[in-house]
C-alpha cells in the first residue's frame, strides 16, 4: 500500500511516502520566518503551507520515483494544531483525494507521535509507557495496544517545550528555545542552581512548569551577571529531571518493560542520556531526531495502519484544533 502523509499542524510543512510500513521518502520545510517574532504567527504559518505544499509533494514523489496515480491513500493531520495551518493541509489533501478518487484518513497528531517509535523499533511490543513531550503537550500514556491508550497524567499548565521557549525568551535567546538552551547547556554546570521541581512526589504522573519559568525570571532579575551557560544548564536539568522521574514512576506503576519518548523535546540529547542513566532496568526507545519534531513520516505510517483495517474519513471531515487522544 502506497500512502502519502501530509503534516501542517504548526510551522513545519511536511510530506512523506510510506509503502507497506516503510518510509520511502520524508521531506520537511521549516518556516524560518517566525524566528524574528520569537514564536509562531498563525496567519504566516498558513500562508507558508499553501505556498510550499504542492512543491514539497512533487519533490517527495519525484525522489521516490512514484507517480501520483500510483497512490492508494492519503493521510493528513486532522488535529491538534493551529486552525489555519490544519485547514491548509486538510484542504489540499481532500482535493487530492477527490481528484485521484482514493481514500483519505484524518490522523491524530499525538497518536502519530507515539507511533513514530515503531519507525525506530519495528519490533516494539505492547504494552509500553510513552512520555509524549513537545511544545504543546506533556503527557504520560500507557499504550496497551493499537487504539487502546490510557492517559496516566499530563501537565496542569505549560508543556515542557513551552517552558523551554519561555525560558529562552527570559535568557534573551532565539526561537525555538529548546535547541538554543541545549546548545548553551553543553558547556554549563547543571548543578549550579537548584531550580524548583513541582509535583515531584512518587507516583504522581502530573506535571507543572509555570512555577519553574517564574523562578527563572526572578533569578535573572537578581543574578543577571551569573554565567548564562550554567543558568541554561540548570534550567534544562530542572525540566528533564522531572520528565525522567515521571517516566520512571510510570514504568514501575504499569510494570511495562519498554519506555518510549515521543515529541519534539525527545530530540534533546541530554534527555536521551539522562533517561538511560536513570532508568536502567527498562528499555528506553527514542525515534530518530528527524521523527521527533513535527513530520509527515509518522502521519503516513499511522494512516496506513488505519487504512489497512478499513478505517477512512469522509471528505467533509472537520479539523480539530484541540483534538484529544482517548
Amino acid at each position: 500500500m502506497k500512502i502519502i502523509g501530509i503534516e501542517t499542524s504548526c510551522d513545519e510543512t511536511a510530506v512523506a511516502l510510506c509503502i507497506d510500513g516503510e518510509i520511502i521518502a520524508s521531506k520537511i520545510s521549516s518556516q524560518d520566518i517566525h524566528s524574528k517574532y520569537g514564536g509562531v504567527i498563525p496567519e504566516l504559518a498558513s500562508r507558508e503551507h499553501e505556498r510550499i505544499l504542492n512543491l514539497i509533494i512533487h519533490k517527495t514523489l519525484q525522489e521516490s520515483k512514484i507517480d501520483l496515480l500510483e497512490l492508494d491513500g492519503i493521510a493528513v493531520t486532522q488535529g491538534p494544531g493551529l486552525s489555519g495551518a490544519l485547514i491548509a493541509g486538510t484542504s489540499f489533501a481532500k482535493g487530492l483525494a477527490l481528484g485521484l478518487k482514493i481514500p483519505i484518513i484524518g490522523v491524530n497528531h499525538l497518536e502519530a507521535h507515539i507511533f513514530a517509535n515503531f519507525l525506530a523499533e519495528p519490533n516494539l511490543n505492547f504494552p509500553f509507557v510513552c512520555l509524549l513531550v513537545s511544545g504543546g503537550h506533556t503527557q504520560l500514556w500507557q499504550v496497551n495496544d493499537f487504539r487502546n491508550y490510557n492517559l496516566l497524567g499530563e501537565t496542569r499548565d505549560d508543556a515542557a517545550g513551552e517552558a523551554f521557549d519561555k525560558g529562552a525568551r527570559i535568557l534573551g535567546l532565539g526561537y525555538p528555545g529548546g535547541p538554543e538552551i541545549e546548545k548553551l547547556a553543553i558547556d554549563g554546570d547543571h548543578k549550579t542552581i537548584d531550580f524548583p521541581r513541582a509535583l515531584i512526589e512518587k507516583n504522581n504522573f502530573e506535571f507543572s512548569f509555570s512555577g519553574l519559568k517564574t523562578s527563572l525570571l526572578y533569578y535573572m532579575e537578581k543574578n543577571n551577571k551569573d554565567s548564562i551557560k550554567n543558568i541554561a544548564a540548570s534550567y534544562q536539568f530542572a525540566i528533564i529531571d522531572v520528565l525522567v522521574k515521571k517516566l520512571k514512576f510510570a514504568a514501575e506503576f504499569s510494570n511495562c518493560t519498554n519506555c518510549v519518548v515521543a515529541g519534539g523535546v525527545a530530540a534533546n540529547k541530554f534527555l536521551r542520556k539522562y533517561s538511560k542513566d536513570q532508568i536502567t532496568n527498562r528499555k528506553i526507545i527514542f525515534p530518530h531526531p528527524s521523527f521527533c519534531t513535527d513530520n509527515a513520516a509518522m502521519i503516513a505510517f499511522l494512516g496506513e495502519k488505519y487504512l489497512l483495517i478499513g478505517k477512512k474519513s469522509n471528505l467533509n471531515f472537520s479539523i480539530e484544533p484541540n483534538m484529544r487522544l482517548s
